[in-house]
């Protein structure tokens, strides 16, 4: 009696744990980001920004070639001391010179990322919109090719794209 009961209430609670199944969804962000209007105010934004730190490198670079060519054509009349100063003058600039380029893409990196970032939150706003409307459990990209194989018929970015307003 007490194993029919035990088993009773283990196919009862596979039942229900089958039933209970999660609804997986997939949606490809990429896509959406690359036909939302907003992304030309951000590619405008960047290449504004570029030009800004191409303008700054721009002049440090003249300052440095200024720098330099001052050095070599005052150097043979210089006394030892002030050789020493410009030489560390020019080092410094150097240092500056190295340090912005390298720099430069790491900041074009952050720009970036800080002018993406309400397009995102966007996204991630419907997107849960649509998994509540739709009942899914789990929406995810399909942006980078992190699946084998994924059923159509669970992709979201139709429906993110039409929420959205943008018509293909």
């Amino acid at each position: 009696m007490k194993t029919t009961i035990t088993l009773c209430i283990a196919f009862l609670t596979l039942a229900l744990s089958t039933n209970a199944q999660t609804k997986l969804g997939t949606v490809n962000s990429d896509l959406i980001i690359s036909k939302m209007p907003e992304l030309k105010t951000v590619q405008e934004g960047l290449q504004k920004y570029g030009a800004r730190l191409d303008s700054i490198n721009n002049i440090k670079v003249a300052s440095y070639e200024t720098l330099v060519k001052s050095y070599r054509d005052d150097l043979p009349t210089m006394k030892e001391e002030a050789k020493k100063n410009r030489a560390n003058e020019i080092q410094l600039l150097e240092k500056d010179l190295t340090t912005l380029r390298q720099n430069g893409n790491k900041m074009m990196q952050l720009q970036q990322n800080e002018l993406m970032r309400p397009l995102y939150s966007k996204i991630t706003e419907i997107v849960s919109q649509i998994a509540k409307e739709k009942s899914y459990t789990q929406i995810l990209t399909t942006a980078g090719n992190e699946f084998a194989y994924i059923d159509p018929a669970h992709d979201i970015t139709d429906l993110v794209l039409a929420k959205l307003g943008i018509k293909e």
